[in-house]
């Protein structure tokens, strides 16, 4: 059976979460949605790019998912269930665990440095900008409605981030472009 694209039940400003209750589009939780769904397109637009190393392109593939999960995780609130894996701990190793592994092969970071270098690495770059912002909206949601999220998504939000840096860095450092450091004016 395949699902209609259109409803027309958002046709008012509205849509439903999962399990039922109708928000408005540009509630708080709709808005952390809407950023996951951003960065996701926006890693996807990373992956289309030509050369991209298969283990970057893999591992964007599992953050992608990962991604896609919480954020039907943030569409359902209680009492209904989410009906996808819920992001923990395993997730957040899993990216520690290739943060560590890209930066082994990094000269050490030093001064901030600009974003920038070649596409891919800029790309990664504006998705790490917007992961952040994902990362600001998930924090303003959990102040507005203490409790609400899992914590976890806010740790998987900034170890992404994290990553999103040491792999613009990495395609960089592999394309032989090198960091280009914050001049102060």
């Amino acid at each position: 059976m395949s699902m209609k694209i259109y409803t027309k039940t958002g046709d008012a400003g509205e849509t439903g979460l999962v399990g039922g209750q109708r928000i408005w589009k540009n509630a708080p939780r709709l808005e952390v949605c809407g950023t996951y769904d951003e960065l996701n397109a926006l890693l996807g637009l990373v992956r289309g790019e030509q050369g991209l190393a298969k283990e970057v392109d893999d591992l964007l593939d599992r953050f992608q998912n990962d991604l896609f999960n919480a954020g039907s995780e943030m569409a359902t609130v209680p009492p209904a269930v989410p009906q996808c894996p819920i992001l923990g701990e395993e997730h957040v190793r899993r990216i520690e665990a290739a943060i560590d592994r890209f930066e082994d092969e990094l000269p050490p970071l030093t001064n901030f440095i600009l974003p920038g270098g070649c596409r891919t690495a800029a790309l990664l770059h504006v998705a790490r900008t917007l992961c952040r912002r994902a990362e600001r909206k998930l924090v303003a949601l959990q102040q507005l409605e203490p409790g609400a999220i899992n914590t976890f998504q806010l740790v998987f939000l900034n170890r992404l981030g994290d990553l999103l840096f040491v792999l613009a860095r990495t395609v960089n450092h592999r394309a032989g472009l090198c960091d280009v450091p914050w001049r102060k004016a």
